[in-house]
């Protein structure tokens, strides 16, 4: 599903795949969301005006986790263009504190999965399943 965007040019999105040894935390979005509703996703968010992409990463790891995560040293693991929004995709396998579902209001659920677990999962965007069956393989 696209992501409409305003005059000023494509949503610049970041998000965070949280690797615990051979599993990821994933979101599942609620089913009311106007973008991507009801399908498993990455936690992140919008990168706000005249904000660091690496600093909104750790903000919306915060607000939507609980957690404390350091900003990424390296480049984004995968990144995600379309006419509408810009997605970088950070690998996070440090941080502070549990993650739980800190955003009810965006996600009806938080869980880890395998990657035999990836496959019967419904991903808000395709590139997803590749992309994590290589970062739980390495």
């Amino acid at each position: 599903m696209a992501i409409s965007a305003d005059d000023s040019g494509p949503v610049r999105i970041v998000t965070a795949v949280l690797r615990d040894g051979d599993r990821v935390l994933l979101c599942r979005r609620n089913a009311g969301r106007r973008w991507c509703p009801d399908v498993w996703d990455l936690p992140g968010g919008h990168v706000e005006e005249g904000e660091d992409p690496k600093e909104s990463l750790v903000r919306e790891l915060r607000e939507e986790l609980g957690i404390t995560a350091p900003e990424p040293s390296g480049p984004p693991v995968h990144e995600i263009r379309t006419a509408t929004f810009d997605m970088q995709i950070w690998l996070v396998d440090r941080w502070a504190g549990t993650p739980v579902n800190a955003a009810p209001d965006e996600h009806d659920a938080v869980a880890w999965f395998g990657t035999a677990d990836l496959d019967g999962l419904r991903l808000a965007h395709e590139p997803y399943l590749s992309m994590l069956t290589a970062v739980l393989v390495t």
